[in-house]
């Protein structure tokens, strides 16, 4: 069955306008966890410092919005991953600061260990010819 021209372009406009809105570079599934967890084991920081943080480190690479990151935090509260207390920011603003727990160094390790993992078994695909 043949579809009419005006449902084929609609669909692929539709296609395009996605890729479009689509984040350039999206974070693999699983890396927000680890690249918070890595951050926090240097010190303690609020949300957005944790964005800033890996936003410079990547050198503008990796772009940590608000909607991933504090669901991401949240669930890695309940997971003792992290701990949370308020305190007041260098801006003089109240901030919810983050740090790692024990079991979220413990949890660090894993995430590292699946991540290389992961990526040396991609770079071999990659090396097929």
């Amino acid at each position: 069955m043949k579809l009419p021209a005006s449902i084929v372009r609609l669909c692929k406009d539709n296609l395009v306008k996605e890729a479009k809105t689509k984040s350039k570079n999206e974070l693999l599934p699983g890396t927000l966890e680890m690249l918070i967890l890595k951050t926090l084991s240097i010190e303690s920081m609020h949300g957005y410092g944790i964005a800033q943080h890996i936003q410079m480190l990547s050198a503008g690479v990796l772009t940590i919005e608000e909607g991933s990151l504090y669901p991401a935090l949240q669930r890695m509260l309940v997971k003792g991953w992290v701990s949370a207390q308020w305190d007041t920011s260098a801006n003089n603003r109240r901030a919810r600061f983050y740090r790692l727990t024990t079991a979220g160094k413990k949890q660090l390790g894993v995430e590292e260990s699946r991540f290389s993992e992961m990526f040396g078994a991609i770079m071999r695909v990659m090396k097929t010819t």
